[in-house]
């Protein structure tokens, strides 16, 4: 390998863990960060597993599949639980593409990557689904992943994106990252200069839009679109404060709510990692 590739690899692998590490010092309502553990894991878990993972995930020449895979293998060998599937799923095609693009092409190269994802990589990808064994996986009558796929992993997520928000970016090619969560950051960015609470008000923003396919998966539609609706409320009174460390009580108020409720978000908080990722990849801090 060129000194080039092998410095690009390093450059990748860094901005991922970067964005692992960034999504925990803001405080997530119902997810794992600084102020308050949850769900039976602590901050701990989540430091280990963006160790692990970043360690493999930017290896090149790997596969889009072997990349999921590796990255799920090392975090369950690190914690030997699932605390970062949605984010690998995510992150793998983003680290893909800026492997084997520039930059400033990022969301072009992406596209790419996704149509052309193999059969082998759905093996792979189901693989590591069913070593992270995920909260609310069920079966499926098409592309379940107890079964070996009938397609490729584009296909597969495809047949899941009405149903769960990770599979519908690789089908709406990161819409709902690029349109939504870079928007929202970089807004709040510029208003607060605060990188923390930008990343609060990206993950209140992901809560607010969608019901968390998450909480969908393991409770109800109803119970996510209650969340949303809270959120919702929460981040509009948010937006306009000049500074939103005055609104920490409320959100650490939701925050202990969700979690006495056994409500956790992850999906927004995956959206939200992978959010960090590209504009790290992006503007290369």
């Amino acid at each position: 390998m060129t000194p080039e590739g092998i410095a690009r690899s390093a450059f990748v692998a860094k901005a991922f863990k970067n964005a692992c590490l960034a999504e925990l010092e803001a405080l997530k309502p119902g997810n794992v960060h600084i102020f308050a553990d949850g769900h039976g894991m602590v901050v701990q878990d989540f430091l280990q597993s963006a160790e692990a993972a970043g360690e493999v995930i930017a290896i090149p020449d790997l596969t889009v599949g072997e990349r999921i895979l590796r990255s799920v293998e090392a975090t369950q060998q690190a914690v030997g639980h699932n605390t970062n599937l949605g984010i690998v799923l995510l992150s793998a095609p983003l680290v893909h593409s800026a492997l084997h693009g520039n930059s400033g092409q990022l969301r072009q190269e992406l596209q790419t990557v996704l149509h052309g994802l193999t059969v082998n990589d759905a093996e792979l990808a189901f693989k590591a689904i069913l070593l992270a064994s995920p909260a609310g996986l069920g079966r499926s009558a098409r592309y379940d992943v107890h079964e070996n796929p009938r397609g490729t992993l584009l296909e597969a997520m495809r047949a899941a994106g009405s149903r769960d928000d990770i599979a519908r970016q690789y089908v709406n090619g990161y819409a709902d990252v690029y349109d939504f969560g870079l928007a929202r950051y970089r807004q709040a960015l510029d208003k607060w200069q605060r990188p923390a609470w930008a990343i609060t008000a990206v993950y209140m923003d992901f809560l607010a839009r969608f019901p968390d396919t998450h909480i969908v998966r393991k409770y109800s539609n109803a119970e996510a679109v209650g969340v949303q609706q809270k959120a919702a409320g929460l981040l509009q009174d948010m937006l306009v404060l000049d500074n939103p460390k005055s609104f920490m009580r409320d959100l650490l108020k939701f925050d202990g709510e969700l979690k006495a409720e056994g409500l956790n978000p992850g999906t927004s908080a995956d959206l939200t990692v992978a959010t960090l990722l590209v504009h790290a990849l992006q503007t290369g801090c």
